[in-house]
Parts: structure tokens; sequence; C-alpha cells
């Protein structure tokens, strides 16, 4: 892959383009030359800056004489948004007026340069952050990648335009009221927008500073893993980072059992769509066929009442945090107020009028609205919600330039207030105002569900492919999704990222599923997560009575010489590690937990039997499990 035509026709995405790099199938340098030619003179005004062929050449040149070896991003080419540092090209937000030209790249930034990305340049967006459609710049709204008619989302536009026509392998935005999953929806992208805090907002020019978030935009759910590895820190110069947590029930595993997922989506008044009635009828049908998307992944749909998630969104520009935009550029807004774009100037001087009692009686009204909306994860595991009421042609967006925007904002306004993740993901397609368009869904969920949401979202994308091609495709490009390795596979082979901080435990007799004692289990919040067999090693028994008023089976791996054993049935469960301690502490003698081998070769806590329990036991090994067993009606002699 080493001629001009080749280059023309690879796909970006991370790991097409990443396996040719490491392989040395093509060059850093071939790569940056693609770039600059797919750019041209960029018609969809996605950029602001950029580097130089020459520039980029250069930085291309030293990569390759370091080699790949510990860089897992090595070649990758992204785009970061014009109000995250760069160093060597100015950060306007948007604003000439505003430029400056860092030392230093913002961390995110450079941890990205030092895994061996090469960044490519800075992206349009709407001016200081302020919006979420792509129109607020001096330097041309930008053009959506699908249809330019349409509006490109904001304010993370380029950033999200420069990818779905295939330019980069991803790019950086950020997120404060959706300004990265609005884009992503509109052109056919993965959009993250991570636990607030994971990735560091130094050298990030303010829009809500203690609600800021870089956000990721790639073509799959697994390049965003990807992304976010690497990506993700501690920042001792961020005074709001903070470093991952466990994330707990992966709700992007395959159901089974009672590990079933279940979806919440908001009951169906409360399912709003805007424009005439042929589109808001094939909306509404886009998310129903979303709904039915959920269900044959095998997750379990529930309504709820997204009221409380309504009010918060309400909260975000009707109540005092505008005041944070303003505090963001106060200086300079009121030494130049003429250099700000007309829209974004009264928006952010609307941030003067909330007082001091205003912001504190908005915080007591916030708290309320995340008590409540806290209480919806008593009744769902994830949410499920469109990312979007509509999708305004440019046009009709400068004719109604605030009033059509804050309609964009209604489903994902509130994540950030009630400290959420949101990953938005392609959902199919809908026939908008007569165009073919894409449509978007947004998986959400608490604070360090990050890597579940994107689990989730990765089978989702995999499972799309195959009911409708169309949507499958990667942005703009035309590129289908390339062939999966398998997301846990990528995920155990990524350092850095935070463990579930749960524990799995095999079992095979009163604590499957249905027997007496399985109760010990679920009160510790535990889900079978496998049913399987042992190694072929084990022997089973029935022990004799002893202190648990139960039938009690033994597990006994055998060890080289011992005699034959057999693979026996057992269950995998899966619990928070603070409540394992309960459980084992519960167990009384002579059993106790180990190490149990299974089929697959993995060794997990399971059941263990003191050797003097044996004596009168009885061995039923012959029944391959203790269900066939009890179900056989025979009894110990």
């Amino acid at each position: 892959m080493d001629n001009t035509s080749n280059m023309q026709a690879i796909s970006f995405d991370m790991q097409t383009l990443g396996e040719a790099l490491q392989a040395g199938h093509i060059t850093p340098v071939q790569v940056v030359q693609e770039v600059v030619r797919r750019i041209g003179d960029d018609p969809h005004h996605a950029w602001i800056s950029r580097f130089t062929l020459e520039q980029l050449t250069q930085r291309a040149e030293a990569l390759m004489a370091q080699g790949p070896q510990g860089k897992p991003l090595y070649g990758l080419p992204f785009a970061v948004k014009d109000n995250i540092d760069l160093a060597g090209l100015p950060t306007t937000a948007a604003c000439p007026e505003f430029a400056q030209v860092p030392a230093q790249s913002a961390t995110v930034v450079q941890r990205l340069i030092d895994a061996g990305a090469i960044p490519i340049g800075k992206t349009n967006l709407d001016q200081f952050a302020t919006g979420l459609n792509g129109s607020r710049s001096p330097y041309g709204a930008c053009r959506n990648a699908v249809d330019p008619a349409f509006v490109s989302g904001g304010s993370s536009s380029g950033s999200a335009v420069s990818l779905a026509l295939g330019q980069v392998s991803f790019s950086l935005g950020t997120d404060t009221a959706g300004s990265g999953r609005v884009p992503a929806a509109f052109n056919q992208l993965v959009g993250l927008k991570p636990t607030c805090g994971l990735l560091s907002t130094q050298g990030v020019v303010p829009a809500c500073r203690s609600l800021d978030a870089v956000s990721i935009f790639a073509f799959t759910a697994e390049d965003a893993l990807r992304v976010l590895a690497v990506a993700q820190a501690r920042d001792p110069l961020d005074v709001y980072s903070r470093p991952a947590q466990p994330h707990g029930f992966d709700v992007g595993r395959p159901p089974l059992g009672n590990a079933v997922p279940r979806v919440g989506v908001p009951l169906p008044a409360q399912r709003v769509f805007l424009g005439d009635a042929a589109t808001v009828q094939a909306w509404q049908a886009a998310f129903e066929q979303a709904i039915d998307h959920a269900r044959a992944l095998g997750l379990a749909v529930v309504e709820v009442d997204i009221e409380p998630l309504l009010a918060t969104a309400r909260l975000l520009y009707e109540g005092p945090w505008v005041a944070e935009r303003y505090l963001a550029i106060r200086d300079f807004i009121e030494a130049q107020p003429e250099a700000v774009f007309p829209v974004t100037r009264e928006i952010t001087l609307g941030g003067k009028a909330p007082s001091a009692a205003d912001a504190f009686a908005a915080q007591y009204q916030l708290q309320a609205l995340r008590t409540q909306a806290q209480a919806l994860w008593q009744q769902a595991d994830v949410l499920l919600m469109p990312t979007v009421p509509c999708h305004p042609r440019l046009q009709a967006l400068l004719a109604d330039p605030i009033g059509l925007n804050s309609h964009l904002g209604r489903y994902t306004n509130h994540l950030n207030l009630l400290d959420w993740v949101g990953v938005a993901v392609p959902s199919g397609r809908v026939l908008d105002q007569g165009v073919d368009m894409p449509f978007g869904v947004t998986l959400m969920g608490p604070a360090h569900q990050d890597v579940p949401l994107l689990h989730l979202a990765a089978r989702w994308q995999r499972a799309l492919a195959e009911r409708c091609a169309a949507a499958a495709t990667l942005g703009a490009t035309g590129q289908p999704l390339p062939a999966s390795t398998g997301f846990e596979a990528l995920r155990a082979s990524l350092p850095g990222l935070a463990p579930s901080g749960m524990v799995q435990v095999a079992v095979c007799g009163a604590h499957l599923q249905g027997q007496p004692l399985n109760w010990q289990l679920t009160q510790r919040g535990a889900r079978r997560v496998a049913c399987t067999h042992t190694s072929p090693d084990h022997r089973l028994y029935e022990l004799a009575k002893g202190p648990v008023p139960v039938r009690r089976p033994a597990l006994v791996r055998m060890a080289a010489g011992q005699g034959d054993g057999a693979a026996i049935e057992v269950e995998v469960w899966e619990m928070p590690v603070a409540h394992f301690g309960s459980f084992v502490a519960g167990i009384p003698a002579p059993l106790g937990i180990g190490r149990t081998r299974l089929a697959d070769g993995r060794e997990v806590p399971g059941f263990i039997c003191e050797p003097s329990a044996l004596v009168g036991a009885t061995d039923v090994t012959e029944w391959g499990g203790w269900r066939a067993w009890l179900n056989s009606g025979k009894t110990p002699p």
C-alpha cells in the first residue's frame, strides 16, 4: 500500500490505518501528504488554522526516526478544536481578536502527541463554544459533511466535520451542553462525552469551567476507547481533574440470566421531535426503530419519566450558569465587545444579570433535581435518548439563531450538570425534509461508566451494520466498519483504563440461580455473567449434612495421578469487590473460596472443600453438575 491510489482509498479509521502504520505498509509521511490532499481548499469551513505540509512532513519524519514501538497512536492524524491549545498554532476560540499562540499544548493534546499521534491543526467552532449548531463563527458557518445544506452541529463543528470527511482518524472537541454529541449525531460519528474531569481541561478556553469536558470524536466506539485510554490521566494542573474510578457492572456485555441490562427510554409523551408533519413522523419512527434495536441486543426496555432531566437541561441556559460563560471572557468582551459574534455577544453578556443569590437558588434547585434523577438508576442501568429533536437546515437556523439552537439541547443539556456520561452513536437514517440524513441516539450512564457505555455502543454499531448498511458507514466517507477485533480483547490490551471494581466467583451448588442460597449473591448486587463448565479435571461430591440446612456440594480439582475427572457445570457470578468479603465470611466450614479453572482456561474465585470433609461424601461426578444430580431424584446412601 505504497502508491497514491491506495493511499486515497484507505480508510482513516484508527484500526485500519493504525494496523497499516504499525506494520510499515505505509508511513506517517504518506499519511500527512494524504491528509493535506483530502482537506484541499476546505469548502466545508472545517478548519481555522493548520500546519503546513512542510511542518507536518518534518513531524512525520521525526516520528519515523523514533519508530512505532511504545506509541499506540503512531502516525495517526487528528484534529483539535480551536479552543484547545496546540503549540505552534494560535488559539482563537473562533474570535480572531482573541487569538494567542500558546507555548505548550493542552495536557490532553500533549498526551496524544506523546503516543505518536500527529496533530494537523485547529478546527472551526461556534465562537467561544457558545452554540450547538456550528454557524456562529467569523471563519464561516461549518457545513455538514453529509449534506452541506444542513447545520453541522456545534460547538465542535469542525472537529466533527473534518473526521466525518475522512481527513483525520479522530478529533478532540469540548462538550458542556452537547457540543460533542450533537455534531456527532449530525455527521454519523461516535461522540464520547466522558466523565467530567477524566480528560484534563488544562489549556482549554473555558465555556462553563465547572462543567466543561473535553470530548472525543471517532468513527467507531472501539476507536473512541483507544483515544480515551491514552488521553485520560489525573492532571495536577487542572483543579477539576480526577482519576477514573471502577465502573461496576458492564452494561455492554451480552446479556445472560439476570445480567440483562435495563435500558430506560423516555415516556411516549416526552419523545418530542420538531419539523413538518412528515419529518416528525420519520423521526418518531427512527427512534422507535432504535428502541427495537435495543431489544434485539437483548436489553430490557423500560419507560422512565425524564422530567428531572428536562428541568435540569433548562437550568443550564435559563439559570445563572450563563454567568460562567461571561466570567470566562469577561475582560475581553468588556474591552472589545464588537469583536464578539453578535449572537454570542448577546448570550454572553446576559451572564452579567444573575446575582449571587440567583446562583445559590439554582444550586439548591439542581441538588433537588439530581436527587430525582439519581432515582432513575433504580429503574434502569443505562438511558437511551434521541441525541437531538431535529436537524435544521442552515438557512432556517440563521433565520432563528437562538430559538432553533435552544431546541438542539433538549436531550443533551442536562448531562454535565448531573455528572453523567454520554456516548452518541449512529442509529440509522431518517428522511428529513426529503433528504436521507443520519439519525443518532445517546447512551447515558452515571459518572465513570465510560467504558461500559462504549462497549454497548460497539455492540450497537456492529448489530446496526447488519440491518442498515448505509447507517453503518463511517461518517460521510462511505467506508464500511472495519472487522471487529473484539471489544473486550481490545480493552484488555489497553493499559491505563480503570478496573471494573467487580469480582467474579464460580458457584456449583446451592448458590446457583434458583437454588436456596442464591439470595446471598443477589442481595450483594451480583449478576450471573456466564453459564459454563470447569476444566475436565474436577470431581463433584455431595457433602454429608452439616450446619447449613441445605444440601451442599463440594467441587474438587484433581491433581495429576489422582484419578479421572470431568467437566462440571458451574455459573459465574459477578459482584462489587466491596461486597465480596462479606460473602466469603458467610461461607461455613468445611467450604471456602479458592480458585476454579473454567473450560476456557481462566481461573476465577470458586468454592473449595477441606479434604477431611470428603470422608463419607457421595461422589456425583457422573451427573455432570449439581442440578442434574438433584433432578435425578437420588439421595446419598
